[in-house]
């Protein structure tokens, strides 16, 4: 039990103390964090209470203080997590952060970048997410077109197995796409070759040497290496 209360004091140590100053979201944050760590430590309901209450300051702490003695040994921790949150992060913000979830597409986000806003954002809706297939159904249609349609006749065991064969899916697709870059045929136009001054086409056509304007020795052997490319992709 020791051992596990060090570790837990160091785990909340690294997380800090939150107050009444912190930015509603920070706060949320703050909360969030704590019960990370503390489903990590694998604390009892009460043990949950009495150190994340341990780490409260300032406002926060008077926040806390001004639920009578008797009523706050009584706390379960969902108890606390929905006062604490209902009282630091106000209502209108947790509607702004559902929109926000509910308005999300990947556009040009990796999947990964992607999958971590989503878990981010799907906090503030949880009624959204309830089940795992839920979370499937709302990852999946507003991912890119082209990785739905990769996907969409695919089954997956659970949530994690969507992200994966997304992430999967989508390095495949840009490994498919740079080696289409790399061997992509080069175009050949001889007009954008530089022409030669008048003066020297002139002066060859007097010595009766006909020679075409812009394309000289070294265009020719360029021009030549380049069919030879073509002629072997």
């Amino acid at each position: 039990m020791e051992s596990r209360t060090t570790s837990l004091g160091s785990f909340l140590m690294r997380i800090g103390s939150t107050t009444m100053s912190l930015h509603p979201l920070q706060a949320d944050e703050w909360l969030w964090a704590v019960e990370q760590q503390l489903d990590i430590a694998q604390c009892t309901d009460q043990e949950r209470v009495l150190y994340a209450t341990g780490q409260l300051r300032g406002g926060a702490l008077d926040w806390w203080e001004s639920y009578r003695q008797q009523d706050r040994e009584r706390f379960t921790w969902a108890q606390f997590y929905e006062r604490f949150r209902s009282h630091h992060v106000p209502a209108g913000i947790m509607k702004m952060k559902k929109r926000e979830f509910l308005s999300l597409k990947q556009g040009s986000m990796t999947v990964t970048k992607y999958h971590d806003k989503f878990l981010h954002l799907a906090r503030y809706a949880p009624t959204e997410v309830t089940e795992d297939s839920d979370k499937q159904e709302h990852f999946m249609e507003v991912l890119r077109d082209t990785l739905q349609l990769q996907l969409m006749n695919a089954n997956f065991n659970n949530f994690n197995h969507l992200v994966d064969r997304a992430m999967l899916t989508e390095q495949k697709s840009w490994e498919i796409e740079d080696r289409k870059r790399k061997f992509a045929p080069t175009s050949i136009n001889s007009n954008t070759h530089p022409r030669q001054p008048q003066q020297q086409y002139s002066q060859q056509q007097g010595n009766q040497q006909h020679v075409t304007p812009g394309f000289n020795d070294q265009n020719r052997a360029t021009y030549i290496c380049a069919r030879k490319r073509l002629a072997h992709t």
